[in-house]
């Protein structure tokens, strides 16, 4: 564990290292990256367009993404509002 590290980041490194413990010396099946953003990026969103109230442009800036940029990533993770 790394000693300036936020929650979030240790969760994700806990995360990988049960993942990589699981695996007993096997190789990943798919592409550890894409693993994880695909497995943060919905809730991600999902949070933050609650934070937000549902309004896609307040949760676009929130995370720093340009809104048309958002509605693609919610209609792609099937996001219902």
């Amino acid at each position: 564990m790394k000693k300036n590290e936020n929650d979030i980041a240790r969760y994700v490194r806990k995360a990988l290292d049960d993942y990589f413990k699981d695996l007993d010396g096997e190789e990943p099946s798919c592409g550890v990256y894409d693993m994880v953003m695909n497995c943060v990026e919905k809730p991600l969103i999902e949070t933050v367009l609650l934070h937000a109230g549902g309004n896609q442009t307040r949760a676009a800036d929130l995370l720093g993404l340009n809104r048309n940029t958002l509605r693609k990533k919610i209609q792609t993770h099937g996001i219902k509002q």
